[in-house]
């Protein structure tokens, strides 16, 4: 596989392309099926849900619906890594209402310029959309009560580091549910190399184990999956053989985790 930066901007340019319309990026999202309203229907999303967003907002991207068990609150200020064209960030936008704040984070400015354009659209005043990256995030410490994200951290090449920022943005007490995909087993070197499967969020997926692993150490507690479903990889370009491999070793996970209240046990080893 390439090196880190290589790998990012080969995602940036693929969601790029994504983000115009251009091409597909891997996942079943936008491969393996031709009505992301389908997609989103299938993965937890109401069809409420899918009638308050802006056209163009769902790209069918996602590997889950990160809000069905977030419990967002009137007020709250909620961060969403790698927020796309901004469908989660206006359903939780929605959720917090005038009084709370969205902020949006994504690396790809052309999905950065479709989310800010679909706030305009609907004139969003507590929605934001800010480029960064989701290993170094642009926001000050415990800055959000909430971190949500939909099928991106399996994208980075340093999940640690992600989990890491997640905690420091967090404010004591604030929580985190993420949906994302992981691996019930290793992938054959073949597999891992790929860069479609890699951009399908497929190649660079850690074992389920791991990912729960990282979250634990980055400080955050009661670490635990809340939901967890079978997921169409799509992938067809990929091959048969590497697709199906893929199929079976994929799953989808709502992960949900929180950050310890100032005061309290704050992680792995500061009880002993």
């Amino acid at each position: 596989m390439e090196t880190e930066l290589n790998i990012r901007e080969v995602v940036r340019e693929k969601y790029g392309q994504a983000a115009r319309g251009e091409s597909c990026c891997g996942t079943s999202g936008c491969c393996g099926a031709t009505n992301v309203e389908d997609i989103a229907a299938a993965i937890g999303y109401s069809e409420e849900d899918l009638k308050a967003v802006p056209d163009g907002a769902n790209l069918g991207l996602g590997c889950g619906n990160p809000l069905e068990f977030a419990d967002v609150k009137p007020g709250e200020t909620v961060l969403d890594l790698g927020s796309g064209a901004g469908f989660d960030a206006f359903l939780a936008a929605r959720k917090v209402g005038p009084l709370g704040r969205v902020i949006g984070v994504d690396m790809t400015p052309d999905m950065l310029a479709k989310a800010r354009a679909n706030a305009e659209s609907i004139q969003a005043r507590n929605v934001e959309f800010r480029e960064g990256i989701i290993e170094d995030l642009p926001l000050k410490d415990n800055a959000v009560d909430l971190v949500i994200s939909n099928c991106v951290i399996n994208l980075s090449t340093d999940k640690p580091r992600v989990f890491n920022e997640i905690a420091r943005v967090l404010r004591p007490g604030g929580r985190m549910l993420v949906s994302d995909l992981v691996l019930n087993r290793p992938l054959s070197e073949a597999l891992k190399n790929n860069v479609e499967a890699y951009v399908g969020c497929v190649a660079g997926a850690s074992l389920k184990e791991d990912y729960l692993r990282y979250a634990r150490e980055a400080g955050l507690t009661d670490v635990e999956i809340v939901n967890e479903i079978q997921y169409d990889v799509g992938l067809s370009e990929i091959g048969e053989a590497l697709r199906s491999e893929a199929l079976d070793a994929v799953a989808s996970v709502k992960v949900r985790a929180f950050k310890p209240k100032s005061g309290a046990c704050c992680g792995s080893d500061c009880c002993q």
